[in-house]
This record gives structure tokens, C-alpha cells and sequence, in this order.
């Protein structure tokens, strides 16, 4: 295991993340991973295709089991738990695509996980979308979406949708938000927007975030310090300055004489 593969933070960290391993029949897809999420931390997770990185991510919320390693939220270990056990310990997810129940309103979507949190039947659904439409609105608002509150899904804007999506996730009041290609599909400057909100929720809710993404100037531009996977492995991790320059990386990865972290736009 590489010399990077374990560089805790000073301060207790709110995922951390030791000897995670995952094999498919012959093939490793992730091999001895340990690094430290911290709080109020915008981490990313890059890699080349085939990296491992969707493995890795996948295991963190127990959809995909771990062959070994430990995943420890807050000392509370992980491995071996449920998704849905996963996300009532508080730790929320996003996924590359987005998946809302198109003809109802973006209120009510949010609504609907105020009421799986809470374990609540779907019977009378509009009188429980009722009930929790005021907490459904104060995410709404976290995420710049109250003024659409009561259009349907199915008419808003990818990027619209994204942070309805993350409204969502933020539905169960999480400590850690694992984002999955959160800028996938979208327009530039939604790209940027999104991950200027992302960076803001984890400094006013004290969040941790970890996300994957290909776009390198949203990586090198937004996230606070960065781990880099390649053949399964973590090869390593640091600032976004130390992984530009980092000779390894830019041979695996990045490429000699990239330059990163341009605003876009």
C-alpha cells in the first residue's frame, strides 16, 4: 500500500475509511483503500475509468459489500449494513442521474423522504405532504429552489433537477453527503453554480462531503483536498496544488502539461 494511503486529519473524522477492499471473480476492483473524510470537508475521489472509484463509493453506502476493510462513520462501523441503515445514520447520497417522480411538485418530492425518514405510510399521501411541506421548504430554500416549490418535476431543468435531488438528500439531516458525478450532464456555468452550493452547505452545515468527478477544473477550482485512485489502488492524495504537480498522478491520470482549476465560463 502506498506511503498516501492513509493521511488522517488532525481532527476526528467524520468517514474514515481503513483497508477497504473488493474483488470480482479475478479481477480487484478496489485494493487495501484507507483515507479520512473530516468534517465540514469537500474531499474528492478521481481516477481514470476503471480506477475503482464507483466500487469504492458504492461500498461506502452498502450497496455494494466490502470483502474486508472497515468503514467507520463517527465510530459507528458501516460494513455489513443496509443502504437504508446507512442513510438513517446520516450519511446521504446523490447519484449521477437524477430520479424524482416527474408528475408531482418539487414540494412534494422532498416531502416524500421527510416521510421515509419517518417511516410514515403512503396512504393519505397529500395530507403527509401537507404536514411536512414547511421542512420541506426550508431545504427547498437551502438549495435556492422555494420559488418553484409547486412546479412539477417533470417540467424543470437538469440543473433544476440537481438541486431538487440534493434538497432530497439533505432530507435526513446527514453528517456525510457522498455525491456521485454531481456535474454529469449539465451546462457549464450549472456546473459551477452546483458545486459553489455544495461548497457553501458543507461551510454553513459544517457537511462532509466526499464526490466523484471527470471535470477537473470543478475538482482542482472547488474541492478541499483530493484522493486519487488508479487499478483499484490509492495512489494519492493531498491539495490541489500537491495533485497538479503530483509525478505519479500526471503519469497515470492527468497528463503532462495539464493546467486545472480555470473558472469555466
Amino acid at each position: 500500500m502506498s506511503e498516501a494511503a492513509v493521511k488522517p486529519n488532525p481532527a476526528a473524522p467524520s468517514l474514515a475509511v481503513r483497508h477497504l477492499s473488493k474483488a470480482f471473480g479475478g479481477v480487484q476492483a478496489v485494493r487495501d483503500v484507507s483515507f479520512d473524510l473530516g468534517k465540514g470537508e469537500l474531499l474528492a475521489l478521481i481516477g481514470p475509468n476503471g480506477a475503482g472509484k464507483s466500487t469504492c463509493f458504492n461500498m461506502l453506502n452498502g450497496q455494494i459489500r466490502a470483502d474486508s476493510g472497515s468503514v467507520s462513520l463517527a465510530g459507528t462501523e458501516l460494513i455489513g449494513r443496509s443502504p437504508a441503515d446507512i442513510w438513517r445514520r446520516g450519511v446521504g447520497r446523490t447519484f449521477q442521474i437524477t430520479a424524482t417522480f416527474p408528475s408531482m411538485t418539487v414540494a412534494e418530492n422532498v416531502a416524500m423522504v421527510l416521510m421515509s425518514q419517518r417511516h410514515e405510510l403512503f396512504s393519505f399521501l397529500k395530507t403527509a405532504v401537507q404536514r411536512h411541506r414547511k421542512k420541506a421548504l426550508e431545504l427547498l430554500d437551502l438549495v435556492g429552489m422555494t420559488g418553484q416549490a409547486d412546479r412539477p418535476c417533470g417540467v424543470l431543468s437538469y440543473g433544476d433537477l440537481k438541486r431538487v435531488e440534493l434538497a432530497v438528500a439533505l432530507g435526513n439531516e446527514p453528517s456525510v453527503l457522498l455525491m456521485d458525478e454531481p456535474t454529469a450532464g449539465m451546462a457549464p456555468r450549472e456546473r459551477i453554480e452546483l458545486m459553489g452550493l455544495a461548497a457553501r452547505l458543507v461551510r454553513d452545515l459544517g457537511l462532509s462531503v466526499l464526490f466523484t468527478e471527470h471535470d477537473m477544473d470543478i475538482v482542482f477550482g472547488h474541492a478541499d483536498r483530493i484522493i486519487v485512485l488508479s487499478r483499484g489502488e490509492l495512489i494519492a492524495e493531498g491539495t490541489a496544488e500537491q495533485i497538479r504537480s503530483n509525478p505519479l498522478v500526471l503519469k497515470t491520470y492527468l497528463g503532462e502539461g495539464q493546467i486545472y482549476g480555470r473558472k469555466e465560463g
